[in-house]
């Protein structure tokens, strides 16, 4: 039988279209009549129940460029698997029963459109085909949310296959270079047994636009993609991560920027812990420190800051997987402590 991507067998985590109206139940949907759900996030995920032994996922791949964005599929737990999205993609849990496949976005090609129509680096989750719909166990961890750019989306994680012919455009490796689930936020996610959500694009900054025509920091958070509101659940943490990209503006302009982030995140999740975690290179440390101070002095809600100066070399900008392991040894204990406070 067709299980739809809005049955009670799919649980959506992440920058999702036609998500609930008001985040409580996950299961009722602005547009429970779409033919599939779209995001152009990496690292959001769904998961899908089902009983029999095989289940067919359906994708619908619109005006995808080759080659297709990468996926991780994993299986009841065990290890996972690097695929590209296709129209159909087979799953054979190797015995009858019940069993639960969780579904992620890798990565994919930077610049190709993720903002405006035609999405063409999009995963377009139709559902699945299945013996039977199964029974979702319940996940009630709190939710941490990463906002920040390519670093935090997980580009450049694998120098593997950067070797390529000279006339080959290196965009086209990306979707094998990429992988969010090694990045130093999912990591530290995965650490505190917390559950991500993600937005993060390449080249975005909080003063400047970046790869596929994404608008700056301040201007995407509220929304999945242009003209979708982001509807879905709150984060009880959220960890902003921007600066590399945002070194040619002024301290001013930047701090400005920064404000705004946080207002947008307050406004949609007024007791959310929210921390700034300076660039990774160093850009505007010390002014990212100063601008928390100021806004604690002035508002009852405190925000967090998190010098991340000196974790890792400034070069590479975009650090491999062990730089992202280093970064989340700094930064697991000290989002520990916070969250241990409460506030």
């Amino acid at each position: 039988m067709f299980i739809p991507w809005h049955d009670p067998a799919v649980r959506l985590t992440g920058r999702w279209s036609c998500l609930s109206a008001d985040g409580a139940d996950p299961h009722v949907f602005v547009q429970p009549t779409a033919a599939y759900t779209a995001t152009t996030a990496a690292g959001s995920c769904f998961e899908l129940a089902f009983r029999g032994r095989e289940a067919r996922l359906r994708f619908d791949l619109g005006y995808l460029g080759q080659p297709f964005p990468h996926l991780w599929i994993q299986v009841d737990g065990g290890a996972r698997v690097e695929v590209p999205v296709d129209r159909y993609l087979r799953i054979d849990a190797g015995r009858d029963g019940e069993h639960v496949v969780r579904v992620t976005y890798k990565g994919g090609m930077e610049q190709l459109p993720r903002w405006y129509a035609p999405l063409m680096g999009s995963i377009a989750f139709i559902g699945a085909d299945a013996d039977a719909p199964g029974a979702l166990p319940p996940d009630d961890r709190k939710i941490i949310e990463f906002i920040g750019d390519s670093i935090t989306e997980g580009v450049l994680t694998d120098a593997d296959y950067a070797e390529t012919p000279a006339n080959l455009i290196d965009q086209f490796n990306r979707p094998y270079q990429d992988d969010n689930a090694a990045t130093y936020a999912a990591l530290t996610a995965e650490r505190l047994n917390l559950r991500a959500i993600y937005q993060a694009y390449g080249a975005v900054g909080l003063t400047r636009a970046g790869c596929g025509s994404v608008p700056r920091a301040g201007l995407i958070y509220p929304w999945v993609f242009d003209g979708v509101p982001y509807t879905g659940e709150k984060p009880d943490i959220a960890v902003i991560n921007h600066g590399a990209n945002d070194f040619a503006a002024s301290a001013e302009e930047y701090i400005l920027r920064y404000g705004e982030l946080v207002d947008l995140i307050r406004e949609r999740a007024p007791q959310s812990i929210v921390v700034c975690l300076s660039a990774f290179c160093g850009n505007f440390d010390a002014d990212v420190g100063a601008f928390v101070a100021e806004y604690n002095r002035t508002h009852a809600h405190p925000i967090h800051f998190i010098s991340s100066r000196g974790w890792v070399p400034a070069e590479p900008l975009h650090p491999l997987r062990d730089g992202h392991r280093v970064i989340a040894d700094h930064l697991t204990p000290l989002l520990k402590e916070i969250l241990d406070q409460g506030v």
